[in-house]
């Protein structure tokens, strides 16, 4: 009963935790590519006084921790063990 559900569906998302398709992330990779295709033409036809131009990031997937989450964690994680120090000074260990 499950199988015939759509792909993109509420299930689907549920079970995945994103509702990219073979699309999305064909269209993702054809984007990193045009990026770094054109850093290189920019790069090999630049004036020779000049510094290269960086090479861009990839772009963000499924998965991939949003900027904003990765510094919640690393706050979070400063946070647990200030805490966890306290909590060590109060018992006496």
């Amino acid at each position: 009963m499950v199988e015939h559900l759509p792909p993109d569906g509420a299930t689907a998302r549920a079970e995945n935790g994103h509702a990219w398709q073979q699309g999305d992330y064909a269209a993702a990779d054809s984007r990193d590519l045009l990026s770094l295709l054109l850093t290189a033409f920019v790069n090999a036809n630049r004036d020779p006084k000049k510094p290269a131009m960086p090479y861009p990031k990839p772009s963000w997937r499924p998965g991939d921790p949003v900027p904003d989450e990765a510094k919640n964690d690393a706050d979070k994680a400063r946070a647990k063990a200030a805490y966890e120090h306290i909590v060590a000074q109060v018992k006496g260990s």
